[in-house]
């Protein structure tokens, strides 16, 4: 079993989000992702072991209403 952390987005927004998993190595060091957990993810990158995200994509992004300066 390898940890890893898996970066993604999910299926019905675009906020980048990761969780930390273990899952079956192959002797290539390749790790097996069970179908049922990609399941309405689009995966970004895996990454060994337990990583600490401080910032993510989208994490800190503030939508204002436009302003109609005409008047």
């Amino acid at each position: 079993m390898k940890e890893v952390t898996i970066i993604f987005y999910g299926k019905h927004s675009l906020e980048l989000k990761y969780t930390v998993e273990c899952f079956p190595q192959l002797k290539n060091g390749r790790v097996i992702i069970p179908e049922r957990y990609k399941q309405d993810k689009s995966i970004i990158a895996v990454c060994e072991g337990h990583v600490n995200i401080l910032n993510s994509f989208g994490e800190r992004i503030e939508f204002f209403p436009k302003v109609n300066h005409a008047t």
